[in-house]
Order: C-alpha cells, then sequence, then structure tokens
C-alpha cells in the first residue's frame, strides 16, 4: 500500500517524498521505496508516535529547510484509490488554493451512510469542487449519517491533506506553540543516519500528541476543502480489504493459498501455509508467519484488545515480526529451539554486513540462491549453490553479495545464547553501531 500511494501520484509534479516512521519500520519503507521514484525519499524516524499533527510538523520543517513556501501533500499510506486520475485532478484543484495560502483537506463524496468515518462539512463554494472548511465532526451514529447523507454538504473525512510548509507551520505556532517548540527543537537537534534522520528524542518526546484535525483544522478560519469522487477507501481495519476485494460466488474474497466449503462472504489471507475452512461466515481469518488471527467480520474492531493482552503476557508476537528488514536485505526466522536457530538471510545487490564476530554462537552458513563472498578470519571465500561455510565462536566474518541478483543464505546458529545483541561489530558500510540495528 505504501508503493500504491507512492505510484498514485505519477503524473503529478511532485518533488522527493518524505515518510514519517516508526524506528523499527525504517528498513521497511527504504526496501518498499527503493525504485519507485528517481529520487530516494527522505526518511523521519519518530522517536515515539505522537499523532498526525507532529508528525506533519517534523515534515514541513525539513521541507522549509529548502522552500518555506513547499508544498506538502499529506497522504496515508493505508488508502485505496480505484481511481487514481481523478485523485490527481482533485490535488491540481486544491493546489491553487494551497498555494494561495489556505490549508485544504479532502472530502470524499460519500456513496452511502458510513459510520466508520469523520465528517468534514464544506462551506461556501469556492469553484467546483472546492469550498471553505466548515466544520469538522466525528464519527456518527447511522441516523445522523443518513442526515448527512441527505444534507448533501457532507463528506467523509479522508485525512489527507495539502498544505504550504510555512502556513501550516505557522498555524501550529498560534494554536499548538508547546507542539511547535517541540518539534523545532527535535529537528534542530536531528542527527543523519545513513538515509534516515533521527529528530532528537528528549525533544520530541515532550510533545504533547493529537491529529491535524484537532491541533490546527478545527481553529484555523483558514481551511478549504477540495472534494473527492475517486473511488477512495480507508484501510483502516480488514473488513475494509473484504469491501474492496473480489470476491466469487459466495462473496468470499481470498488471498494464497486457501480452500473454502460451504463458507459466505469471508476474507481469508495465507502468507505461508495451507489455510482451509468449512462452513463458517463473516469472518476475517489471517494467518501470517508470526500467528494466526480468526475474528467475526462485525467485531474487529477488538483487535487493539487482544495485542494489549499479549503485551501483557510478554508475548513476543505482539512486537516482533518473522521476516526483519535490514539495510542489507533481510532475515526470517525458520526454527528456534533449545541453543539453536535458523535462520534464511536475504541480502540485496551490492550490499554486505557488518564484519563481525559473536562471543557465544557459532554460524553454519548455506548459499542457496546466489553467490556469496564471504570474509572468514583471515580468508576470502566465494560460495555459490549447495556451497557451505562454518564460522566458530569468536572469529571475525562477513556476509556480501557482490552480484546482480538477491543472495539467500540458510544461517544455522548454535551456542548458549543467540541474541541479537550478542554482535562485536569492527566495520560497517551503514555506520551503524548499536548491535540491535543489524544481525
Amino acid at each position: 500500500m505504501l508503493q500504491e500511494t507512492q505510484r498514485r501520484l505519477d503524473g503529478l509534479a511532485c518533488g522527493p517524498a518524505i515518510v514519517v516512521c516508526n524506528d523499527e519500520h525504517r528498513f521497511m519503507v527504504a526496501e518498499q521505496l527503493r525504485g519507485e521514484s528517481p529520487i530516494a525519499p527522505t526518511i523521519i524516524l519518530e522517536p515515539a508516535g505522537r499523532n498526525t499533527a507532529p508528525a506533519i510538523a517534523l515534515a514541513a520543517l525539513q521541507a522549509s529547510g529548502e522552500d518555506p513556501e513547499a508544498l506538502l501533500l499529506v497522504l496515508p499510506a493505508d488508502h485505496h484509490v480505484t481511481h487514481p486520475a481523478a485523485f490527481r485532478a482533485a490535488v491540481e484543484r486544491a493546489a491553487v488554493h494551497a498555494t494561495a495560502g489556505k490549508l485544504m483537506t479532502f472530502g470524499v463524496v460519500p456513496t452511502h451512510p458510513e459510520t466508520g468515518y469523520g465528517y468534514v462539512r464544506c462551506g461556501e463554494p469556492i469553484e467546483d469542487g472546492v469550498y471553505t472548511l466548515a466544520e469538522f465532526v466525528e464519527k456518527p451514529d447511522r441516523e445522523t449519517a443518513e442526515g448527512y447523507l441527505a444534507a448533501g454538504d457532507y463528506c467523509w473525512n479522508s485525512g489527507m491533506f495539502l498544505l504550504r510548509a510555512d502556513r501550516y507551520l505557522a498555524a501550529l505556532g498560534e494554536h499548538r506553540p508547546e507542539m511547535l517548540d517541540a518539534c523545532t527543537r527535535a529537528m534542530a537537534g536531528a542527527e543523519r543516519d545513513r538515509d534516515f534522520i533521527r529528530p532528537a528524542s528528549e525533544a520530541f518526546l515532550a510533545c504533547p500528541s493529537d491529529s491535524i484535525d484537532y491541533a490546527v483544522m478545527e481553529k484555523t478560519t483558514a481551511g478549504g476543502v477540495a472534494t473527492l469522487d475517486c473511488g477512495w477507501s480507508d484501510v483502516g481495519a480488514w473488513p475494509a480489504l473484504w469491501e474492496i476485494g473480489q470476491g466469487d460466488d459466495a462473496g468470499n474474497v481470498i488471498e494464497g493459498d486457501v480452500l473454502l466449503q460451504q463458507s459466505r462472504n469471508n476474507y481469508v489471507r495465507s502468507e505461508s501455509r495451507l489455510v482451509t475452512a468449512v462452513g463458517v461466515d463473516d469472518l476475517i481469518i489471517v494467518e501470517t508467519p508470526d500467528a494466526v488471527m480468526v475474528s467475526a467480520k462485525d467485531q474487529v474492531q477488538d483487535i487493539k484488545q487482544l495485542v494489549e493482552t499479549l503485551i501483557a503476557a510478554d508475548r513476543p508476537e505482539a512486537t516482533q515480526h518473522q521476516k526483519v528488514f535490514r539495510p542489507w536485505g533481510a532475515y526470517e526466522s525458520l526454527v528456534v529451539g533449545e541453543h539453536f536457530q535458523v535462520k534464511r538471510l536475504t541480502v540485496n545487490p551490492g550490499q554486505t554486513l557488518s564484519l563481525q564476530l559473536h562471543h557465544q554462537r557459532a554460524e553454519h552458513w548455506v548459499v542457496v540462491a546466489g553467490v556469496a563472498d564471504i570474509v572468514r578470519g583471515e580468508e576470502t571465500l566465494t560460495l555459490t549453490v549447495d556451497q557451505s561455510t562454518y564460522i566458530p565462536i569468536g572469529m571475525k566474518h562477513r556476509l556480501a553479495n557482490d552480484g546482480e541478483t538477491p543472495l539467500e543464505v540458510i544461517e544455522v546458529q548454535s551456542g548458549a545464547y543467540l541474541g541479537e545483541d550478542d554482535i562485536v561489530r569492527f566495520d560497517d558500510v551503514y555506520g551503524r553501531e548499536d548491535p540491535q540495528h543489524d544481525q
């Protein structure tokens, strides 16, 4: 969906993307956007989530360093748009007014009385499809939503915005000065970590948490609305994927290796193995290498409580994935046992791991795809498919892919302790020092 968000901009005169995300997603984001644009994105890593108003402030401060009047098109990465040309046309209409100083939001023309979205009320018309912003309203009950639809001047709140960096920062300073101050100090003390920008943690953690709706848009007198009719959906929950998916004759939307019998109106997703179901209706079933989730479609909002239970029980499934992205590629845990584990390493073309050693584990490497260039103590090796080598405890080693295709290695670790922090790093092309940032 992140890639789709970037591709949606094809045809618009846009500069390089600024992505605001958390530290754990940084390598995945960089990998997903690699090659999607001729100019690499700027990736800002929030020390902690503080909602959309501070996140946009970080991006605005970054952009204003080069051009204070730069236009920021703010796009959540979990939206689905079936008519991107109509989306781009709405952006171009809104850009005229954003350039003039208005803080523009996009209101999706409603197709039914939806209770899962907030709404914006359009005020006076400015031009065809563009209005002053009258008000934001919260998610309504069914009767209220039907009234909004009948009134004709209410749109779904898309959570997308187009605004000038300096105008947004000025509005934030007017309505939430403590928030602007914290973000300004965080960016002033930011450090560049290769492809990433790390705002100063202490300053940003002092920032209040609030959405752009509450912090700015509900208070400003300079708001505008560009209406949007582009087949839009906010894919914020699993049922939305069922709604936008291509269902079979029984209304089932399936992805992956799935077999259903006597079942209707289900969303079933399999990522790593066969999933079967018999005689079930209106369920969400999601299988990943980490876990399997089954929920009634109308109760899927309670997943948050389930995650809270997992966190309280200190279950790793709540915070860790089996596939972990790194700047050189990714690794995936295949088997974990007592004093051993098996991983699959994928090293992207032209990338290399750090020169390192481990005090408490040995490693066996078996090449299953590509060509591996290896430093093993004082030796240098080149291994191809079906060849292997052994790295004893305490031996310096390094793995690299100098080829043009991905390198895949099965790594068998054995030892008393297998944690990712058992690394002594001697050299790293990515400039990392924290062992938890690499394997």
